[in-house]
């Protein structure tokens, strides 16, 4: 039918003073869509991390995610492109004590745009722009065993 893979990820262009965030990625594809284009339905997990400080004050972000991700059928079986859509929870921790505003733990809405191009049988480039804690996240997706 479909794959299960788990992907790394580094993200780029975060909330706040973050530059960089380190993240993962499940996704189980769970069904065929004939009717949309012989797409393939994925429930996509992502858990990313990533802090910042401002006048020795530190702040920690975790968004935690889920999306549904369409992934386009392609006469190029190497290249997987998809879109997807989830919600998300930032957990956040702040400082004791800092005088400015304040940022809050909360739900958030996922639009993602994203793409696998497969090195290998099981290794694939990642990247995808609109969930967890950056703008834009790179890296490499490993196919679980019994994924096909």
């Amino acid at each position: 039918l479909g794959y299960t893979d788990i992907s790394g990820v580094v993200g780029f262009g975060g909330i706040g003073e973050a530059s960089l965030a380190l993240g993962g990625r499940f996704e189980k594809i769970i069904k065929p869509l004939p009717d949309l284009g012989d797409g393939l339905l994925g429930l996509m997990v992502g858990v990313d991390w990533y802090s910042f400080s401002v006048l020795n004050y530190s702040w920690t972000y975790i968004p935690v995610s889920v999306a549904g991700n369409y992934h386009f059928k392609m006469e190029n079986k190497k290249f997987d492109p998809f879109i997807g859509l989830g919600l998300g929870y930032y957990i956040v921790t702040e400082p004791s004590g800092y005088p400015g505003s304040s940022y809050n733990s909360g739900i958030y809405f996922i639009g993602t745009l994203g793409m696998r191009y497969f090195l290998s049988e099981n290794m694939a480039f990642y990247a995808d722009a609109g969930a967890g804690a950056g703008a834009l996240h790179v890296g490499l997706s490993f196919k679980l065993k019994g994924g096909s």
